[in-house]
C-alpha cells in the first residue's frame, strides 16, 4: 500500500466532506488505540479545527497514558488540535446502582457496550455544541468483516474515514504518519471491560488471521478447504459474521403496501 497517496487520498476526502457539510469541524474520542490515533492525526491533517476527547470509565492507566502521549503529539505538531478530558467514570457507576445485577456473562458485555454508548453520547454532545462531525474510528475487519464494535456506540458516528481499510494497512498508515511507538506497539483492545484485556482476547484470533478469513471468505472458500489452526480462524469469522449482521446491515423495515393500509 502506498500509505502517502492514501493519507493524501483520506485527507482531502475529509476536509472536503466537511466544507461540503458547513461544519465547524471534528470531534473524535481517543483510546490510546492505534485506530483512533490513525483517525485523528488524519483529521489533524485537514487543518479543520480537531476536537480530541478522552473518556475513561474505569480505564486501565496504560490506556490513558497512551491516549494522554498521542494528544501531546498531535497538539505539538499540529495547530488545529484541541483536547478535553471527561471522565464518565461517576456516570457509569450511578448507572449500574440503578439497574438489576446478576451473575450472566451477558450482564458482563451489557455493560461494555453501555461504556461505548455513554461515550457516543458525550461525542455527540460536543458535536452538538459546536456544529462538529463525530468522526468513528472502525477499520475494515471490525465494521464489515466481524462486526467487533458497538451498535449505536463506537459504531454511532457521522464519517468514517478508515473503514475501508485493513487493520494492516491501518498500521502502515501510523507509521507514516508518526504515530507515537507506545500506541503501535500496544495490543489491541477496546478497553470497554476496565482491565487490559485484548482484542484477540475477545475475538480469540488476531487481526492478520481474521484478515485472512476475510478475503478466504470473500473468495467463497468453505471451512472444507481448510484444516487445523486455519480451519478453526475461518470458522471463529464466519460465526462472527453472521452473528454480527445485524450490525452491518441497514435496519429492518417493515413495508405495508397501500392494498394492506387501504384494507
Amino acid at each position: 500500500m502506498n500509505a502517502e497517496k492514501v493519507t493524501n487520498h483520506i485527507v482531502h476526502w475529509l476536509k472536503t466532506y466537511a466544507e461540503n457539510a458547513k461544519v465547524k469541524g471534528f470531534v473524535i474520542g481517543i483510546s490510546g488505540g492505534i485506530d483512533s490515533a490513525v483517525v485523528s492525526t488524519l483529521c489533524a491533517e485537514t487543518g479543520v479545527p480537531t476536537l480530541c476527547l478522552e473518556l475513561p470509565i474505569h480505564q486501565a492507566e496504560n490506556h490513558v497514558s497512551r491516549a494522554k502521549e498521542h494528544i501531546a503529539f498531535l497538539k505539538e505538531k499540529y495547530s488545529n488540535i484541541t483536547d478535553l478530558q471527561v471522565d464518565l467514570t461517576p456516570v457509569f457507576d450511578q448507572f449500574v446502582k440503578q439497574i438489576p445485577t446478576t451473575d450472566q456473562h451477558s450482564y458482563e458485555m451489557a455493560l461494555a457496550n453501555t461504556r461505548s454508548r455513554l461515550r457516543m453520547t458525550t461525542l455527540y454532545y460536543f458535536a452538538g455544541l459546536d456544529g462538529r462531525l463525530v468522526v468513528g474510528t472502525g477499520n475494515k475487519i471490525e465494521d464489515f468483516g466481524v462486526g467487533f464494535f458497538t451498535k449505536y456506540g463506537d459504531g454511532g458516528v457521522d464519517i468514517s474515514p478508515i473503514a475501508d481499510l485493513m487493520k494492516s494497512e491501518v498500521y502502515q498508515l501510523a507509521r507514516y504518519l508518526g504515530v507515537p511507538e507506545s500506541i503501535v506497539m500496544a495490543k489491541p483492545s477496546d478497553g470497554l471491560f476496565g482491565d487490559d484485556r485484548s482484542d484477540e482476547d475477545q475475538l480469540k484470533a488476531n487481526y492478520d488471521e481474521l484478515e485472512w478469513a476475510m478475503l478466504q471468505h470473500e473468495n467463497g472458500k468453505t471451512t472444507e478447504d481448510f484444516s487445523g489452526r486455519q480451519k478453526e480462524v475461518f470458522e471463529i469469522y464466519q460465526r462472527l459474521n453472521r452473528a454480527n449482521q445485524h450490525k452491518m446491515n441497514p435496519i429492518p423495515i417493515c413495508k405495508v403496501e397501500n392494498s394492506v393500509k387501504k384494507g
